[in-house]
């Protein structure tokens, strides 16, 4: 059994869909399991067999008694009783996901203590240095027959650095575990402790006094064990040497007859202590035999209660070993890193196909594609002083949520990506500035092709370093915390990109190791590859991705990416009429359900204040529903119909003819769900690759960059006003906005691909639009002010809206007492 000190926070029994928290405050051994088996012996007894079977009847009731009571408030079908909804086929189908996850959870806990350490995968799987002057690699690859790493701090050798059979090199579950040994430098003599310690980041600066080994173990002897304690320690084989002198020496018995009769254990007492009755007093612990008087009792050895309690009290001597440990610079001085800070490296396989180089799973910082080369890892392990050094603590979720969506890469005025230092001088202080309290970041999970805006993801724990570095990323992040900004990510766990040399595509050389086979294992349109929830090794990749980010990076919450892919066989590309039947057909994947229900419970439990977004365009039932009662337990939901729809009217209809009662309707949605809702006027998708963003419609600066004269550009930024306004004060308990677009950015967003000659052109914002007085810095004041009365009056954590009158021939919408006008004669400039 290997061990890992962690300190688990909740702990959740198979039987229980509900966690549980044990706040303790030192830590556990947390041991991973293998494949042991186990002999038990039986005690015979004189048990009456009534008796018996009256106590294995209780231990069924109490054990039945424990499971109802800790199922108590769990109803898999709870939510459909809140809103009044009878459909026996979908309620059925709940109680068979119940059951199931149940099953699930019971399967997970034969291979993991807890779900905690479910998720927390990223503490041992790939590279980490190990304080033992070493650094370990860990990576699943099932399908593979030989495993190493390569880079060049070994000259790419397959052979220098492999997993071993038989030293842990290789598990039944398809995990390879590799040993890279820092490398004695020239001159320098091993240490003295086999297992020697040093301290590389935390209290790098300690171990470094010169104090000898010798001397702190002579101190622990002369500080911690009192006279005649540290007998036994320091004269361990004294007992057994006797013994054996006594029974086989030159004196002792030659043969069977002279052995004679062994007394029995009270004779040989009695005579011990005969013997020893007058030896001066000792601190050695005063032990003693009672006979309780049975005939089946053996004599007790109980010792003297005081004796114990102080025994109990002594605390081991930890300190001393810990200050065995040395420090950075006598590491330094001693080793070479087997790995140094920036190294490049590939994990190496041999599979049934041929041998192959991947870049590993687990790995947090990648070159997907440099200089047209194969992508490899870079080791990351700055020195201590160069380590992102965190200033800002966790925020506080507020009630209402206003998040600038916004992409590092795009959001600079130049023809260029643009870096996590330049978003974190110059776009930070503006969404602060405008009114937002939360940035949601698109792309910056590791993606190969910068044109796919990061939705196709090949690294999962690493960000994307066309932005920068990890420490990078960790000051955007702090910063954005130090002026009150939560920060979510988009994060993209409902399909993969397909690339092979840099992602996980065929990883281990085998096409099932992360996905489905065959159709399933593809999108339909997209050509993404779409994972195997069900496994228990997938399940442990993404779950863990989840926690990692927020571990490693504090990252606030996430917005779950296109979930209608990964929810149905079909990817979500079918109608729905809105029938409970289309939520639980065949179509439907019930383990990718059972994924989303596992990290909601997961990070709600691990992170109170953590916040998941769904963004469903099927709105699947129960989304935002607590688990305990059949939901998946997203805490909001994004209603993507309500940019579709004014996209659609400003295209297609005159808007003397639009209709209030539409426009209600899509903005306030499913109303038992308004209160979990987030919305956009626009949203990203509209205006990038082709589309237009409504700014662009409305004020008529299009491709052709037609002049406008100042009535229509009045009329235009007028009506995009009040597009806002209602759907700010309709839409929810949230509202989105994307980077720009709250001055009415006019041009759309192009990536640099090879049908524009990968130009940068589009790929950027017109933030010096702000600087000149117009219609442009007109709209960013009313955004402005639409965010302040959020802040100061509730509009969005107020609840439902009350929405007094809708009338389409008059084209009159009342809310509360406001009555908002969206006829164009009669909108009045802000």
């Amino acid at each position: 059994m290997a061990s890992l000190s962690l300190q688990p926070k909740f702990s959740l029994h198979p039987n229980n869909s509900i966690l549980h928290f044990h706040p303790q405050n030192k830590p556990q051994i947390i041991f991973f399991t293998r494949k042991v088996k186990i002999k038990t012996k039986t005690k015979c007894s004189s048990i009456d067999p009534q008796q018996q079977q009256q106590k294995q009847r209780e231990s069924f009731t109490r054990k039945k008694k424990s499971v109802t009571e800790t199922e108590k408030g769990v109803d898999p079908v709870g939510f459909l009783t809140k809103l009044g909804i009878t459909h026996k086929a979908f309620a059925q189908f709940l109680r068979e996901r119940y059951k199931s996850l149940k099953d699930l959870k019971a399967e997970i806990f034969t291979r993991h203590l807890n779900l905690q350490e479910m998720a927390s995968g990223f503490e041992i799987l790939g590279t980490h240095r190990h304080k033992e002057h070493r650094v370990d690699y860990m990576d699943w690859a099932p399908g593979a027959r030989y495993c190493a790493l390569v880079g060049d701090f070994n000259g790419w050798s397959p052979t220098t650095n492999a997993a071993r059979e038989g030293l842990y090199g290789h598990d039944d579950y398809g995990y390879w575990f590799i040993i890279l040994e820092d490398k004695l430098r020239e001159g320098e003599e091993p240490d003295e402790l086999y297992f020697q310690q040093y301290n590389y980041v935390d209290d790098y600066d300690k171990g470094d006094s010169g104090v000898t080994i010798d001397e702190v173990f002579q101190r622990a002897n002369d500080e911690y064990w009192e006279p005649g304690e540290d007998r036994f320690i320091k004269n361990r084989f004294e007992l057994p040497a006797k013994l054996y002198e006594r029974l086989f020496g030159p004196n002792g018995p030659q043969t069977i007859e002279e052995l004679g009769e062994i007394p029995d254990a009270e004779t040989r007492y009695k005579a011990h202590k005969e013997l020893h009755k007058d030896d001066p007093p000792s601190n050695l612990p005063p032990f003693d035999v009672i006979d309780n008087g049975k005939e089946y009792d053996i004599f007790n050895v109980v010792v003297d209660p005081a004796w114990q309690e102080k025994f109990r009290n002594k605390k081991p001597p930890l300190a001393y070993w810990t200050e065995t440990r040395k420090g950075r610079k006598a590491w330094l001085k001693k080793y070479t890193p087997a790995i140094p800070h920036g190294s490049k490296y590939r994990v190496y396989f041999n599979t049934p196909d041929g041998p192959l180089e991947r870049v590993p799973a687990w790995a947090n910082f990648i070159q997907p594609d440099a200089e047209g080369k194969q992508a490899y890892a870079i080791h990351w392990e700055p020195p201590p002083e160069y380590t992102y050094k965190w200033k800002h603590t966790a925020i506080k979720p507020p009630k209402s949520l206003r998040i600038y969506e916004c992409h590092v890469g795009i959001s600079g005025s130049e023809p260029k990506i643009s870096s996590f230092n330049d978003f974190t001088e110059k776009v930070l202080p503006h969404v602060k500035r405008a009114g937002y309290n939360a940035i949601q970041l698109i792309g910056i999970v590791e993606h190969k092709d910068y044109f796919t805006v990061g939705y196709r993801v090949t690294n999962f724990f690493a960000v994307s370093s066309r932005y920068g570095t990890p420490e990078d990323f960790k000051r955007l992040v702090d910063e954005a915390h130090g002026l009150g900004l939560l920060v979510f990510l988009d994060i993209v766990h409902s399909y993969s990109a397909a690339d092979e040399m840099v992602g996980l595509s065929r990883f281990d050389g085998s096409n099932d190791c992360y996905f489905h086979t065959g159709k399933r294992g593809h999108h339909k349109y997209w050509g993404t590859r779409m994972f195997k929830y069900g496994d228990l090794d997938v399940l442990h990749f993404l779950l863990s991705n989840l926690n990692w980010w927020i571990s490693e990076y504090k990252i606030d919450g996430f917005h779950f990416h296109s979930l209608a892919s990964m929810l149905y066989t079909h990817n979500g590309f079918a109608s729905f009429t809105g029938d409970l039947e289309e939520y639980c057909n065949q179509y439907v994947d019930n383990d990718a359900v059972k994924y989303l229900i596992l990290a909601n419970e997961i990070l709600h439990a691990l992170h109170p204040n953590i916040i998941t977004i769904a963004e469903d365009a099927t709105f699947y039932p129960g989304l935002c529903e607590p688990t305990s009662q059949g939901g998946l337990g997203f805490d909001y939901h994004v209603n993507l119909s309500a940019s579709e729809m004014w996209l659609s009217l400003l295209k297609n209809t005159p808007d003397h003819e639009w209709s209030m009662s539409k426009i209600t309707s899509t903005l306030l949605g499913n109303k038992n769900y308004a209160d979990k809702m987030l919305v956009y006027a626009e949203n990203h998708n509209q205006s990038i690759s082709g589309g237009q963003s409504l700014a662009e419609i409305l004020l008529s600066q299009g491709n052709d960059k037609a002049p406008q004269s100042n009535e229509l550009l009045l009329r235009g930024s007028s009506l995009l006003k009040m597009i806002k306004l209602i759907t700010f004060t309709i839409g929810g308990r949230g509202y989105l906005n994307f980077m720009g677009n709250e001055f009415g950015h006019p041009k759309r967003v192009e990536f640099p691909m090879p049908s524009n000659n990968f130009s940068f052109s589009l790929a950027n914002r017109c933030w010096d639009l702000l600087e000149k007085e117009g219609v442009y810095q007109d709209l960013f004041r009313f955004d402005k002010d639409m965010m302040k009365l959020d802040k100061n009056e509730k509009v969005l954590s107020r609840g439902l809206p009350n929405i007094h009158h809708v009338k389409d021939t008059n084209m009159i919408l009342m809310k509360d007492t406001a009555s908002v006008w969206t006829k164009p004669a009669s909108i009045r400039s802000y």
